[in-house]
């Protein structure tokens, strides 16, 4: 491969163009120095000779526009031609398509009228009713016969190439909720030589082992250079790509400002952690999973359920209500707060057909917030939904609905600038889809002044405290798809690791034991005595021992087999616990950095303070030379304690929980984590305390008075002052700013600015 004819400033001149209407400055800003760095990264390791590259990108931070850039240098500099953007679903298809027909070039155009960007075919509802956009669909032969002329960008969802490469029955999702249907997808025969370079969005994916094993084979199959970008690398993320050439978090793309963090209240419900007791006599409702027929019945004997059997073999919506009657008391505490309702997003457990606890939440959401049912929509690949991708650009772009219920599709890749409640009403065990999750609220939004999101846990902060304590992955080898029953006889037939392949055929047996339905006892009959599988896996070691042959015979019969895999289940029976009673509260779960107790946080920032105090100027000042206090030494020290993972806000909330001090200032948090004694503050306090000082015995005039109240008013918001402050701020400006504020001051401005600053300082 040549090296690229780029020059190396090429990449900053396509930058100042773009701008993010919703991200504003900041998100250009974060564009020009974090994008091009990441681009920077891709580029040098492809000049190195590495054909797998990750990129870890947190979600909301410019990972589309960023590709976008990438490939627009790639093929101006004629180092890849052919380019194959793949991603998760339909809809990211179709963003991705817009994102490129919308990319201005350094030429002053579009990128899709200087290069042919194709796509997949899409359906009318990949786009919104009022959108006017026609894609180009990729003509076959551009895939089963590639030219070295052909110079394009190709943007397919990675179901479509599944389907092309090994066709429909390994396509992804088939036990997914969120399944993309693509019904006119066909297999075709592809060569390896297709594509120079495929970059893989959302490359994470893998959240089962068979999805994995597809993932895996569909990326492998070309012969190209290989990007894949990712906002939670995984173990098999790595084994395929490498380590990160370049990766951003999403925790410093908080503390940079580009993101927003969470908050989160751990809901506590007596169901949800110790699960359902039913007592003789209790009255349940038994619905038939089959035919979704309910029959009300009297408990006959005591009955218990574990937490993991609800929502999986019982409900109990007596508890359910409470939890969204709980969640109801921070929205309308929100919509006080700020004038507006927060868009919810509910993870509810399941949408099963007769069964669904989506539909559950949903009607008990429409009677606890009472306001219409389109306030409140189910978003899942269910196929009662209509439509799904409409329904989640409303969610994104409509006032309603403000409520939507889903299970995982809209775990990942689904950007709503406006979320601000997530609820788990679901368990996670995947630290993966944790954090897609948890990504769905990160991002921006300057319309709303987004300042956070809220995270409700309704299994007693168990999954915040989980994850909080995951530690960082390992590379492993990705775990292998399950082995047929089969197969698994087949190696005991070789000897292939026998006493292993034993230990698994009879956790299969004792599987199908609990699984079986009356009928099937009949049917095993045949082969073994009675029927009796539990006692057919426990004696199958000793059987093979003893008569290795004979055993073997029985295993290997095919119609045994056959059995073994299409043996009649049991009936499922759902209950429903009508009248089972649960208490649910909720409090908040204050979080302080690594530290769980707001105690151990201080305590630690007390030890940085004086650690630190000569070595960083801003905190120098202000404890042994407060005359040199300013904005630029305050916004030093913001700016060094925020980088040093002791934000201002954290710190004010953990005084707040120790000093029982709301409100408490920057200056004195840091001056009392010097001396114990010395007082914590409200900037109120500290303000008035000051001017106190210069004031008293002092002969100031009344218009001089006047004007030392809009000092006041400006220094409780700022705590510091400056002459340039009289022109800059519209408290003064209207006034006459610093020129009439010299002439009140009679030319004592900057003297009396720096008694001031010295005396907020001490």
């Amino acid at each position: 491969m040549k090296s690229p004819s780029w020059p190396r400033d090429f990449g900053i001149s396509i930058w100042p163009r773009q701008f993010n209407k919703e991200g504003g400055r900041n998100y250009f800003v974060w564009v020009l120095l974090k994008g091009n760095k990441s681009i920077e990264a891709i580029e040098n390791s492809i000049i190195g000779g590495r054909r797998e590259l990750l990129v870890a990108m947190a979600t909301g931070t410019g990972k589309t526009f960023t590709t976008a850039a990438l490939i627009y240098r790639l093929l101006e500099s004629k180092i890849a031609r052919r380019i194959l953007f793949l991603v998760d679903r339909r809809a990211l298809a179709a963003q991705a398509v817009r994102e490129f027909a919308s990319f201005n070039t350094p030429r002053g155009g579009k990128f899709s009228q200087e290069y042919q960007v194709f796509s997949q075919r899409f359906h009318k509802e990949d786009f919104d009713d009022e959108e006017r956009f026609d894609p180009t669909v990729l003509p076959n032969e551009f895939l089963t016969r590639p030219q070295s002329s052909h110079t394009f960008v190709y943007v397919s969802t990675i179901q479509r190439m599944t389907i092309n490469l090994l066709g429909h029955e390994r396509a992804f999702g088939q036990s997914r909720e969120d399944h993309d249907i693509e019904e006119d997808a066909s297999r075709l025969d592809i060569p390896i030589h297709a594509f120079d370079l495929i970059i893989a969005d959302e490359c994470h994916r893998g959240y089962t082992a068979q999805d994995l094993s597809t993932w895996r084979e569909v990326i492998q199959h070309f012969d190209a250079v290989k990007v894949g970008l990712t906002a939670t690398p995984a173990a098999h993320t790595v084994s395929i790509f490498g380590e990160p050439v370049f990766r951003y978090t999403v925790e410093q793309a908080v503390k940079d400002g580009y993101l927003v963090d969470y908050e989160a209240v751990a809901i506590k419900s007596g169901v949800r952690m110790n699960g359902v007791f039913l007592k003789e006599g209790e009255e349940v409702g038994k619905i038939d999973t089959e035919t979704g027929e309910e029959v009300y019945d009297l408990v006959e004997d005591e009955r218990a359920f574990p937490a993991e059997d609800v929502e999986r073999r019982i409900t109990s919506p007596v508890s359910n209500r409470k939890i969204v009657q709980e969640i109801a008391k921070y929205a309308d505490k929100h919509e006080k707060e700020t004038g507006r309702f927060p868009k919810i997003l509910i993870f509810a457990s399941n949408d099963i057909q007769h069964i669904s606890h989506a539909d559950q939440i949903v009607s008990l959401c429409r009677e606890v917030f009472n306001r219409g049912d389109d306030f409140v929509k189910k978003i899942t690949g269910n196929p009662n939904v209509d439509r799904p991708l409409k329904r989640i650009r409303e969610f994104r772009n409509r006032q309603e609905p403000m409520i939507a219920v889903t299970v995982d599709m809209l775990s990942t890749g689904v950007d709503i600038p406006k979320l601000e409640f997530i609820v788990f009403l679901r368990p996670v065990k995947s630290r993966i889809l944790w954090e897609q999750m948890l990504g769905r609220g990160t991002r921006l939004c300057e319309e709303i002044n987004k300042t956070h999101f809220v995270i409700f846990d309704c299994f007693d902060g168990t999954l915040i405290k989980y994850f909080k304590e995951v530690s960082a992955f390992k590379i492993e080898d990705p775990q292998q798809e399950p082995l047929p029953i089969s197969e698994i006889i087949e190696n005991i037939n070789q000897n292939i690791d026998r006493d292993y392949h034993v230990n698994v055929l009879v956790k299969r047996l004792r599987r199908i034991e609990k699984n079986m339905a009356g009928e099937a006892r009949e049917m095993f009959a045949k082969f073994i005595p009675a029927g009796d599988m539990g006692h057919f896996a426990g004696s199958l070691p000793k059987s093979l021992r003893e008569d290795f042959t004979g055993t073997m015979k029985l295993l290997k019969n095919q119609d045994f087999q056959r059995l073994l895999t299409e043996y009649p289940r049991a009936k499922r029976v759902f209950w429903r616990a009508l009248t089972v009673h649960d208490e649910v509260s909720s409090y908040n779960v204050d979080r302080f950095g690594r530290f769980d107790k707001a105690e151990d946080y201080l305590d630690a920032f007390s030890r940085f303070v004086k650690e630190n105090m000569d070595k960083i100027e801003a905190l120098k000042i202000l404890i042994k030379r407060p005359k040199g206090w300013s904005p630029d030494a305050l916004e030093g020290l913001r700016q060094s304690l925020k980088e040093n993972d002791f934000d201002e806000k954290t710190l004010c909330k953990a005084h707040e929980l120790v000093s029982h001090k709301a409100l408490a200032e920057i200056i004195s948090i840091v001056k009392h984590a010097v001396r114990e004694e010395e007082p914590i503050l409200t900037a109120e306090e500290r303000v008035d305390a000051a001017l106190a000082k210069i004031t008293d015995g002092g002969t100031f005039s009344t218009e001089e008075r006047q004007w030392l109240s809009l000092v006041r008013q400006h220094l409780v918001v700022n705590l510091t002052l400056s002459p340039r402050d009289f022109d800059a701020f519209p408290i003064f400006q209207r006034l006459g700013g610093q020129g009439k504020a010299q002439q009140i001051f009679h030319n004592r401005l900057e003297a009396l600015v720096e008694q001031i600053n010295y005396a907020i300082a001490t």
